[in-house]
């Protein structure tokens, strides 16, 4: 479907489970070859393995996204390996079921995990894979943010600030980069049937079932959403399609946004 982006050097974060373990598949599948960095080394491996055994290209970088050696490891292992990086996709996120908490009662030390893997990680991997795309003259990069960037729920305050953070931080970087020819968008997803979806239901106290058929109300399409549908849009997002976009986010959740104040109605709702 997207001839151009055949061959092309792609790095996905939190790239073993959910929406990133999907947009690897989507990427290997248009041909695109592969660099898949996560902290759980089990799927990261399996997932990188699925697309060798299904005849794409795909290598693993075991880590944490919000440590600084890391993210240069992984960037580092995608030029060794594929000589450029065209394509990064911050997609590694998480919102744990015991952060479920007020400002006031939010732990300092979970408000900076959730900070350092939700909003640092975009800036630490910008940081250093632009420099690869500066010498190839184009690139683009792309972080899975989420509509509570724009609207929030009750009690998730360090995952509301991450994922409005991600929002400016691509906005201002599509300005700094615009003359190197490199593009920026974001993706924010309604609820998104993935692992991290589940774990965070647990942490509002809801039974799971009851949870995700809540979500799926309180979306205008009554449906949760695929993590395959958030891949499409990072497909696109790459494309030559998407070749004056920058700077810009989309909203692939279901009516959400057009709907507003979905908060009040959905128990939990989260990208990855």
């Amino acid at each position: 479907m997207y001839d151009e982006l055949s061959k092309k050097s792609v790095l996905i974060t939190g790239g073993g489970l959910g929406i990133g373990q999907a947009t690897a598949r989507a990427f290997a599948a248009e041909g695109s070859n592969v660099t898949i960095f996560d902290i759980d080394k089990i799927a990261g491996e399996k997932t990188a393995e699925e697309i060798k055994k299904s005849g794409g290209s795909a290598i693993f970088f075991h880590g944490d996204a919000s440590k600084s050696q890391d993210c240069l490891g992984a960037v580092n292992m995608a030029i060794n390996k594929y000589k450029s990086l065209s394509i990064l996709f911050n997609n590694v996120a998480i919102q744990p079921p015991d952060s479920y908490l007020n400002a006031v009662e939010l732990p300092e030390e979970m408000w900076d995990k959730i900070i350092n893997i939700n909003l640092k990680s975009r800036y630490l991997m910008a940081k250093f894979s632009i420099p690869h795309m500066k010498k190839l003259g184009q690139g683009v990069i792309i972080s899975v943010a989420s509509v509570q960037g724009l609207q929030s729920m009750p009690l998730v305050p360090a995952y509301a600030a991450s994922k409005g953070g991600d929002l400016s931080l691509m906005r201002q970087m599509s300005l700094d980069f615009a003359s190197d020819n490199i593009r920026f968008a974001s993706i924010n997803p309604g609820t998104i049937e993935t692992p991290m979806v589940l774990n965070a239901l647990e942490g509002t106290g809801e039974n799971i079932e009851d949870g995700l058929i809540n979500s799926a109300a309180a979306h205008p399409l009554g449906r949760n959403g695929k993590p395959e549908e958030i891949a499409k849009m990072a497909l696109f997002l790459s494309s030559d399609n998407a070749q004056f976009i920058t700077g810009s986010h989309f909203n692939v959740d279901g009516g959400m946004m057009a709907k507003g104040a979905w908060a009040n109605s959905v128990g939990a709702s989260g990208s990855n």
